[in-house]
């Protein structure tokens, strides 16, 4: 039997221009790891369609978020790099985990009370996903 290998899944959503915590919250720890494992890291394009952006504006900083992986140092040579919307198996098992996960699991989870804030009433079914 093979030695499993520790693998990094992370994303970041397009929804802004990167700042300074971005890169030192994220980006400079995805370079560092890609040292020690195997890493796959997204442009999760797909999540970001909560954030209600205009499409144009979606296309352009979905480009910007892969600039700034590879300008960060990640070796897209070594490591996978791609547009959640690339893949349709994400959206595949999107829809399985939304048939699974019951809703009081979601509505205890701190990213989507953070996220919907005092206006839980008009936060989208696919924030909550």
């Amino acid at each position: 039997m093979s030695e499993f290998k520790p693998q990094i899944f992370s994303g970041v959503q397009p929804t802004g221009n990167l700042h300074l915590g971005n890169y030192l919250g994220a980006l400079r720890k995805f370079v560092a790891l890609q040292d020690q494992m195997d890493c796959i890291y997204c442009v999760v394009d797909l999540h970001s369609i909560t954030a209600q952006l205009v499409h144009d504006d979606l296309k352009s900083q979905t480009r910007s978020i892969t600039a700034a992986y590879l300008a960060s140092g990640i070796d897209p040579v070594k490591h996978i790099v791609f547009n959640q919307s690339a893949v349709p198996q994400h959206a595949e098992l999107a829809w399985i985990f939304n048939c699974v996960a019951r809703i009081g699991w979601m509505n205890r989870m701190t990213q989507f009370k953070d996220k919907a804030g005092k206006d839980r009433e008009n936060a989208s079914l696919g924030l909550l996903a």
